[in-house]
């Protein structure tokens, strides 16, 4: 693995038999880290967030298939 640092970023290098899937997780978590970094959001608000989505989520689910 090789890191090198530029003006206006970070760059790494890996093998190419790295795992692809494990690789985007990492991606997809340091994405989450940069995005939220500046956040003021509460602990609460974000669960409550959350929870309104995932409920949303489940009846449009629920509509779609006509389940009751």
């Amino acid at each position: 693995m090789i890191l090198e640092r530029t003006n206006n970023e970070i760059l790494v290098r890996l093998p190419a038999h790295v795992d692809l899937t494990e690789l985007q997780n990492m991606l997809d978590y340091l994405e989450y880290k940069e995005v939220t970094s500046k956040s003021k959001a509460k602990k609460e608000d974000v669960d409550e967030l959350s929870e309104s989505v995932n409920k949303s989520m489940w009846e449009k689910f629920m509509a779609q298939r006509k389940i009751k």
